[in-house]
């Protein structure tokens, strides 16, 4: 920007205000040199050649050589100069060390002291080396550490546009599912990255998905007002043959440099397409933002821009509850894994706890602990809300005591759908920044998701899911980049560090 290079200039004309003075001298030795040319040479070179210069000009340009070279000459002899002084105090320094003890008392003792601060100072710029040095020994040893805990898995291409939310089935076969702005919504295989299914039904931006606790169902919420409930079936590929973890990390693709709207291998066009969902849920007046299955599979939520969060019977897809109360657009909304609660989030800077354990009263409690948007609120296994927000921060709550946070982490960008893996706890926080950082439920750092030219997020990370199945921990991104990435997460490893 011209502010910071200006600031820049500055700065430079600062640091070598000597540089900037002995040039000015120079060119006023040249405008101004009335010295007398050296008789003959560049003129009898000059004439003795052809040339359709005039002669004025010709002229001319024998006086700015002859500057030239006494502006080097002058310069060489200064060099000359410097260099003999050198020498001179090399060799004052050298017999100064020989007779140090038979001189004078005095003069011995200031050189000593000398000798001292000069040791002190050596000492000090040794001792500074070694810590700079080491800061970036250990940052180098931070990002390797990340790497080895943190290693792409897989990457998840061929959405047509931006991917809003990303979900892992709870029954078998285990499949990714992705909802894009693209209108679509896709099933991939985790082992290969292979498309296997794609939704088409919705008119609009799919902006969620959720799958079924029990069967295959999934649920989906669009930009074209309705919730989407639609049964699947996929054959899985068969898996590739082992590779090393980190070779993807080393290839020589660089991912920039790839087509977003490539798939590896089959497109989805190519692939089984269900246009017809078996339910459909209308009652909303805007945007349906998102929406998740209350525990049990028997009823749905649903979050929408028209301020309201609605509850759904699933076998009839009839409108149980209306909840109303927010003061502006809602963002997200989340289901609890093993109680009949639900926490909605806004754009009011507020979120808000749904009881519906007791059939006969519907009780609501509302959190003022953000300053900006909302943008996501989830339950952990244990008895707290993960929430986060556009004003960089995310706050760890208790359920039985939620008047203030138990922990806040503060970022450097906004945060989108948060998510907490459900054995270790921890939290993953997809940033606007492209950023992917880990947090345990205490607040503290464990780990940012490696990101370079040929692996991680181009664009905003939309959205995060953690995959826990058979001793492995994988977890799931995806951004407005257009594609879905996998990785492998060493949690012990990374709680070890901690």
């Amino acid at each position: 920007m011209p502010v910071e290079s200006g600031s820049s200039s500055s700065a430079s004309a600062a640091r070598h205000p000597k540089q900037k003075r002995k040039a000015h001298s120079l060119s006023i030795r040249r405008t101004n040199s009335t010295e007398e040319r050296p008789p003959g040479t560049y003129r009898d070179m000059l004439e003795g050649q052809d040339s359709k210069l005039p002669l004025s000009l010709r002229n001319n340009l024998l006086d700015l050589f002859g500057q030239i070279e006494r502006e080097f000459e002058n310069l060489y002899i200064e060099n000359l100069e410097l260099r003999r002084e050198i020498d001179s105090l090399n060799e004052r320094l050298t017999g100064d060390g020989q007779i140090m003890e038979g001189g004078d008392p005095n003069k011995g003792a200031l050189k000593a002291k000398a000798s001292h601060s000069t040791s002190q100072l050596s000492q000090k710029l040794k001792t500074t080396y070694k810590a700079s040095t080491s800061k970036i020994v250990s940052s180098f040893k931070a990002t390797a550490g990340s790497r080895a805990v943190c290693q792409l898995l897989k990457e998840y291409v061929g959405h047509r546009d931006g991917i809003w939310d990303l979900g892992v089935t709870r029954t078998q076969p285990v499949v990714l599912g992705t909802a894009s702005a693209d209108h679509c919504a896709l099933l991939w295989s985790i082992e290969t990255g292979k498309c296997v299914l794609r939704y088409a039904g919705h008119a609009g931006s799919v902006n969620s998905i959720k799958f079924h606790p029990t069967e295959q169902m999934a649920l989906t919420a669009s930009g074209d007002q309705t919730a989407h409930i639609w049964r699947y079936m996929v054959q899985l590929p068969a898996p590739p043959p082992q590779t090393d973890a980190t070779a993807s990390c080393d290839d020589d693709q660089d991912s920039s440099d790839r087509e977003e709207g490539d798939l590896d291998g089959e497109g989805p066009g190519e692939v089984p397409t269900i246009r017809v969902a078996t339910a459909t849920l209308k009652s909303h007046q805007g945007v349906v933002i998102a929406a998740d299955w209350l525990v049990g599979g028997r009823q749905v939520v649903t979050a929408s821009w028209d301020r309201a969060a609605n509850l759904y019977e699933v076998e009839t897809s009839e409108l149980v509850h209306a909840l109303t109360g927010h003061d502006q657009e809602l963002t997200h909304c989340c289901t609890h894994p093993s109680q009949r609660l639900v926490v909605t989030s806004s754009r009011d800077t507020t979120f808000r706890l749904w009881d519906f354990r007791d059939p006969s009263i519907h009780s609501v409690n509302v959190f003022q602990g953000h300053t900006d948007t909302v943008t996501s609120a989830v339950f952990t296994v244990g008895d707290n809300v993960v929430s986060g927000s556009d004003d960089r921060t995310v706050k760890v709550w208790d359920l039985k005591n939620m008047r203030s946070p138990i922990a806040t982490i503060r970022t450097d960008s906004a945060v989108n759908r948060i998510s907490v893996s459900t054995n270790q706890r921890v939290i993953a926080l997809p940033h606007d920044n492209r950023q992917v950082r880990l947090f345990d439920m205490n607040g503290v750092r464990l780990a940012r998701l490696p990101r370079s030219n040929r692996m991680g997020h181009r664009r905003m990370v939309c959205c995060s899911a953690w995959n826990e199945e058979n001793q492995s921990c994988n977890l799931f991104t995806c951004g407005f980049d257009r594609q879905a990435i996998g990785w492998n997460i060493n949690i012990p490893a990374l709680l070890q560090e901690k």
